[in-house]
């Protein structure tokens, strides 16, 4: 087909007399057997050659194939048909008020995110459509946690296809999280994944998509290690003791995670870095240090009060000894009030992304 020139304005019609009629010539009206396809195609020509971006890989496929056939059966089309069908098109652009999805799985697309997950997933199970859209973009934006069993659990082949379509520092970052010898393995098979077709990919990232979109949906956003863990955080030293006491008897494996979730004012020392002590205590009020530190001797918690003090400026550490030797001694409610204060200082960085507690595994 030839490039399409848009026609210009026609000239007004001439009156028998010589003069110029002041009604707008009709406007012109495709052929009557130029069908509908037909139209779209020279409407999409005219488009492209306007340099418009125009989404065509987003209609369905059978679509595409009727559009670029339609296309090819057609040469020249004249100027007159052109401003036709342009204006035909314009048309029924203008009459348009709203356009709708016109179907349960273009709904469920347009409405990702505004309504519940749950909600979603039930229309979805109860109409029978899959979610739209590209699945490798999908599966791009799955977090970590979700990726790294695919790749354990997959084949070596299929998980290398995965990795080649993520983005390198994701890919790498999996690769980081993944046993030794099944890293290396998925690595080599990089390699052998030049042949692989475009249906292949789009047929893996397809049933990847559809095994992730078939998992039930959780009911809460954190682990029970992490639920457990924030709720002892939160409580007296004397029911988190209780209460640790108690889960080591029922399961002492989930004890054991509980308790490297667990961060109280006992594991300053072992879970602080020395050098993130100045940037703590600018988030931690001076009351709440003194009435801490005054009364961490009774509680056998003087290692946690010496490592903050040996890590601050020398005037700042001994302006506050002097203000706990003078504050004397402290009622057992306000000090477990004032230290649960200084903890949910330092959870608060951690959570912000301003801290880094030290785990088990990096002191090991």
């Amino acid at each position: 087909m030839t490039d399409l020139v848009p026609m210009s304005a026609a000239p007004a019609p001439v009156q028998p007399g010589g003069g110029v009629s002041l009604t707008p010539a009709p406007a012109p009206r495709p052929p009557a057997n130029l069908s509908r396809r037909a139209k779209a195609a020279i409407v999409v020509r005219l488009l492209l050659n306007e340099g418009a971006d125009i989404p065509l890989e987003d209609l369905p496929e059978d679509l595409q194939a009727d559009l670029t056939k339609a296309m090819g059966s057609m040469r020249v089309v004249d100027r007159d048909t052109l401003q036709a069908v342009a204006a035909e098109f314009a048309e029924e652009v203008e009459r348009i008020g709203l356009s709708l999805p016109g179907s349960m799985a273009g709904a469920l697309d347009a409405l990702d995110g505004k309504i519940s997950a749950q909600t979603a997933a039930r229309l979805r199970k109860e109409a029978g459509v899959k979610r739209g859209g590209d699945p490798w973009q999908r599966i791009r934006d799955m977090g970590a946690d979700k990726l790294v069993p695919i790749l354990e659990e997959e084949s070596i082949e299929i998980a290398a296809v995965m990795l080649s379509k993520l983005d390198v520092a994701k890919a790498a970052e999996l690769l980081g999280l993944l046993p030794g010898p099944r890293a290396r393995a998925i690595t080599y098979a990089v390699s052998q994944t030049g042949a692989v077709t475009p249906e292949a990919v789009e047929r893996i990232g397809l049933s990847l998509a559809s095994q992730m979109d078939a998992q039930p949906l959780r009911a809460f956003d954190n682990g029970p290690v992490e639920r457990v863990g924030a709720i002892l955080n939160s409580s007296t030293s004397h029911t988190r003791d209780d209460m640790l006491a108690g889960l080591e008897e029922t399961d002492e494996g989930f004890a054991t995670a509980v308790r490297k979730a667990i961060f109280t004012f006992a594991n300053i020392p072992t879970r602080i870095a020395p050098r993130d002590i100045p940037r703590i205590l600018r988030n931690v009020e001076q009351e709440d240090l003194v009435t801490a530190f005054a009364g961490a001797p009774d509680m056998g918690l003087d290692t946690s009060v010496e490592f903050v003090l040996n890590n601050m400026s020398a005037r700042m550490a001994d302006q506050l000894r002097e203000e706990v030797q003078e504050a004397g001694k402290q009622k057992p409610a306000e000090i477990e009030d004032a230290m649960g204060n200084i903890v949910r200082a330092i959870r608060d960085m951690e959570a912000s992304g301003d801290l880094m507690l030290i785990t088990q595994d990096d002191e090991n």
